[in-house]
């Protein structure tokens, strides 16, 4: 990939995923302010969810997964970048399972029938989020200090 391309892509991949986790910090804030009692929070996260972060999400992986594909640093060739996009890839599947559940809660929230911590439900968009915040942190962390060390595999 040449120098002027392989900055493009890089920039869009910080951007996107970036992105992604200031958009998944956005959505705690929402689920936590629903589950303390402001039920009309739980109106946005499908908005924020489908508008943002899942856009956000598919982007830092494909972007990602170019990256790693036209660099040196390769797509398992290190194990930083390994972890990262198997870390990516869990995030966004975990996400998308919970699509169903934060439209439930948009739901209950539009007809007046969900209160402070009435549901199951409200807990867990807490606490996804909060893993999700700490997975793509960890993500973060591994493109910022690169951990030595080769996976022997090529790609």
């Amino acid at each position: 990939m040449p120098p002027s391309l392989r900055k493009l892509v890089l920039f869009v991949h910080v951007v996107t995923s970036v992105g992604f986790a200031g958009a998944v910090a956005a959505f705690l804030v929402l689920a936590v302010a629903g589950l303390n009692g402001l039920p009309s929070a739980y109106l946005a996260l499908p908005l924020v969810t489908w508008w943002v972060i899942v856009p956000c999400a598919v982007a830092a992986l494909a972007v990602g997964t170019v990256s790693g594909l036209g660099t040196p640093w390769g797509l398992v060739k290190h194990y930083w970048v390994s972890i990262k996009l198997i870390l990516t890839a869990v995030a966004l599947v975990v996400l998308l399972l919970k699509t169903q559940t934060i439209g439930a809660l948009a739901v209950l929230a539009a007809n007046g029938a969900i209160g402070p911590a009435s549901s199951q439900g409200q807990y867990a968009m807490v606490l996804h989020r909060a893993g999700g915040l700490a997975v793509l942190l960890l993500a973060a962390a591994l493109s910022t200090y690169k951990p030595r060390g080769l996976t022997g595999l090529r790609l």
